[in-house]
């Protein structure tokens, strides 16, 4: 079990500053292989031909050298019973870890009107049973934590839809897998909408609630033990492209997961506010808001991994891949060049500094050789 708890540390504006100057972000980089061969849509075909696990495998192997260090997977698509020795000798021949095993809980024609909050008792234990058999093989194949993404559980109507019912149903059936494979940490991943027009648990300050739920329910005696010493078991993997079609500003958002010790995992990309989910390349859009979200994980010592996941429909898998590493690095190396103790100290104290944190991220966004106004002495942006 990961420990998550240092992350709620509370920190004087003193101690955060040697924090901010003493850490430093591990950007290990994972990839979900359900991108790797990217679908059609709605709207048109696909654009690349089917692969097979062996072929995305591979691709993933080719990309070790340029940073990628795990994979993600999810249960029976990308992974299944059949292929859990090929998982295993990837795992062996590459170093490179699986570190999800995700239940695939939206795809299927059963789940048209919700997996785990199905008011259909078979239906609900179809799904009870597949996220039990994928914490089976979380456990087994040592994987960090399973996540779990509801996109099918919500409605679109909301006249006369009960629910707390719906939500009560999905945090038990969430509890009864997990007590069925204690010791197994869940990363709720929220998303406002699409494929439901609304989707249950969807934002990040609902995840937090979902995750106190299902903690509430757990009765296993090994889980209670985690809990009892302060761990999350029903943790979080927020994902950028989510918060922002939530209208959410990510480094808050981020910080409320850490405040409370949830942060599991994490998955980026890039996202035009309030639009349908469209998985761009990280940067692509709101390069400062991955900026200000980076330096959050930075300030509160997140030490997890950074999920990539995005949806290369028009560039080969591999380039969009080093692209999204190679910018969230750029991204790193700007936040960890900026002057610590002047940001903490204009954003304790912002009466004083009007004006000086602005111009400080401008000259850190610039490029080399940019012709701007001499920057004032931080005592004369203090009004002193």
């Amino acid at each position: 079990m990961i420990d998550l708890r240092p992350q709620a540390t509370r920190r004087t504006p003193e101690e955060m500053i040697r924090h901010l100057q003493e850490f430093e972000l591990d950007l290990k980089f994972s990839a979900g292989l359900w991108f790797f061969s990217p679908g059609g849509g709605r709207f048109h075909d696909r654009y690349v031909p089917p692969s097979t696990i062996e072929q995305r495998l591979e691709k993933a192997a080719s990309l070790k050298k340029y940073g990628l260090s795990a994979i993600e997977a999810h249960y029976p698509t990308e992974i299944d019973d059949n292929t859990i020795d090929l998982y295993k000798s990837f795992v062996k021949d590459t170093g490179i870890r699986l570190i999800t095993v995700i239940p695939n809980l939206f795809y299927d024609a059963d789940f048209e009107f919700g997996a785990l909050s199905s008011s259909d008792e078979k239906v609900r234990r179809k799904a009870i049973d597949r996220t039990i058999r994928s914490l089976q093989l979380n456990k087994e194949l040592e994987t960090d934590f399973a996540v779990v993404w509801p996109g099918i559980d919500g409605y679109e109507d909301p006249i006369g839809v009960d629910f707390v019912a719906a939500r009560d149903r999905f945090a038990r059936a969430l509890a009864e897998a997990m007590d069925a494979v204690p010791g197994v940490r869940v990363a709720e991943e929220p998303k406002p909408y699409e494929p439901r027009g609304r989707i249950l648990y969807g934002t990040t300050a609902e995840g937090i609630l979902l995750g106190q739920k299902v903690e509430s329910y757990l009765t296993h005696p090994e889980n209670k033990k985690l809990l009892a010493e302060g761990h999350a078991l029903c943790a979080m993997n927020p994902e950028v492209g989510h918060m922002l079609m939530a209208y959410e500003d990510l480094p808050y958002a981020f910080s409320l997961v850490l405040e409370y010790g949830r942060l599991a995992h994490t998955h980026w990309n890039s996202q035009p506010l309030g639009n349908y989910d469209q998985d761009l390349n990280v940067g692509a859009v709101y390069p400062e808001q991955a900026e200000a979200a980076l330096y959050t994980l930075k300030m509160y010592g997140y030490r997890g991994y950074f999920g990539i996941d995005i949806n290369p429909l028009r560039m080969p898998v591999e380039r969009a891949l080093i692209n999204n590493m190679d910018a969230m690095r750029a991204m790193n190396d700007r936040i960890n060049s900026l002057d610590h103790a002047k940001i903490i100290e204009c954003t304790t104290y912002p009466y004083k500094h009007r004006g000086y944190l602005e111009a400080m991220l401008i000259r850190a966004r610039a490029p080399q050789g940019a012709k701007l106004s001499e920057m004032p002495p931080f005592e004369e942006a203090a009004g002193a």
